[in-house]
């Protein structure tokens, strides 16, 4: 057994470092599996209380790739896998390496990612057509609501990512009913947002950013981790962003959900951040980074080139919302391949169960659906004229006979929809 030249962090599996458990020997070890050849392997070496005596991590099935049965709990070897030593299959066991990608592990760190952003230049701006947006009003509360904001500001207050305010604006609060009988709190920003300039800076369309693959396949995906909250507000501007509470004013240094250029600010941030990689082999919709590339050898350095520059720039995800190394990958309501692009089956489920519309409001929600599909049905437009035709103000529901011919139809078609090709770059 050799101790490393420095040790390793463990990262557990709400994605935050142990603080007494680490890495700091490795060994090679002998072994031996059924109907298997013998094998030597490179085995990193922990000190735990109780546990398995060894675990085959993923640098061992990612190296023989065996055939895993989950229903019956088997793991099975081809008989006629290579030997551990052919040079065709990329390995390594360089620790400088592995100490390498543990200092990448940070982007995962849930208490790194709970510290004030540090200022950009590109930090959230609040810029004012004209005067001050009216005081917000304070609602009345409920004993949960209550108990739901003080923990709110007692948890930001100390993250760093709020702080009491004096100033002569403040928007008020509002409570949304989570699925699990939990609160959410929101701040009501529309009444600054209706004085705020306008931040052009363009977010791309969902469907031009997939058309920059070139012959890829193998594909990962990054969730960043609070998002928005990732952005510092412009030094100055804090005090636009207050909200009002029975317990006093605060306003965020952090960029909060809600304010209408956030979007607009948090692409700057990204696309300044993977400037030279976008539409090479690194797709960014605001928080969900997706990148690609043509062998497993290169992703490796993909992969480490896109962690480095996440922490770099203090930006954090949570391990368990995203994908390394597949070979296909739901993006953005697409399920991205080597193949092409298919329709999302959840959407396709979705479409399947959609009843006829009965009123403009539902016709509209149908067809903004479809629109977002439509490069996947020929004629597309020609295929909805008579549904179009309903969107007019003196349109009477139900649909007629040939309107909803045209709507089960376009149900099935989206239902057999046919791969897309990536367009030759």
């Amino acid at each position: 057994m050799s101790e490393l030249p420095e040790k390793i962090p463990l990262i557990i599996l709400d994605s935050s470092e142990s603080p007494s458990l680490f890495v700091t020997h490795h060994t090679k070890y002998m072994v031996e599996l059924p109907s298997f050849p013998s094998f030597e392997w490179d085995f990193l070496v922990i000190d735990t209380p109780k546990g398995e005596d060894l675990i085959l991590g993923f640098d061992f099935l990612n190296h023989f790739n065996p055939f895993i049965d989950w229903r019956q709990g088997l793991i099975t070897f081809n008989s006629d896998h290579k030997d551990y030593n052919d040079p065709s299959i990329p390995f390594s066991n360089d620790f400088a390496s592995a100490k390498s990608c543990a200092a990448l592990l940070d982007v995962f760190s849930k208490v790194k990612a709970e510290k004030i952003p540090p200022h950009r230049a590109c930090d959230h701006h609040i810029e004012l057509e004209g005067s001050l947006p009216p005081v917000g009003v304070i609602y009345s509360l409920s004993n949960q609501e209550s108990d739901t904001l003080r923990a709110y500001i007692s948890g930001n207050v100390g993250k760093g990512f709020i702080r009491p305010s004096s100033s002569s604006t403040g928007a008020p609060l509002l409570f949304v009913k989570k699925k699990d009988g939990g609160l959410r709190l929101c701040v009501d920003y529309h009444k600054l947002n209706a004085v705020t300039r306008k931040n052009k800076y363009p977010v791309p369309p969902m469907n031009q950013l997939l058309t920059v693959f070139n012959d890829p396949s193998i594909f990962s995906k990054i969730d960043l981790r609070g998002a928005y909250n990732l952005l510092r507000i412009k030094e100055g501007d804090e005090h636009l962003n207050c909200f009002r509470t029975k317990y006093g004013s605060y306003e965020y240094l952090a960029m909060p959900f809600g304010l209408t250029n956030a979007p607009a600010s948090f692409q700057n941030l990204v696309n300044d951040i993977f400037y030279d990689l976008l539409g090479v082999y690194v797709v960014v919709y605001l928080d969900e980074i997706m990148f690609f590339s043509k062998s497993e050898e290169e992703h490796v350095t993909h992969v480490s080139t896109v962690l480095s520059r996440l922490k770099a720039n203090n930006l954090f995800s949570k391990a368990s919302k995203c994908l390394f190394h597949v070979s296909s990958v739901e993006y953005l309501g697409y399920v991205v391949s080597s193949e092409g692009l298919k329709m999302d089956q959840a959407k396709v489920q979705q479409i399947l169960n959609w009843p006829p519309p009965r009123n403009l409001k539902a016709l509209q929600s149908f067809l903004g659906f479809g629109n977002f599909y439509c490069g996947f049905i020929k004629n597309y437009s020609k295929k909805i004229s008579s549904l179009t035709s309903f969107l007019k103000n003196d349109s009477h529901f139900p649909l007629n006979e040939e309107a909803l011919s045209q709507f089960h139809q376009l149900k099935e078609e989206f239902t057999t929809a046919p791969i897309l090709l990536y367009p030759p770059l």
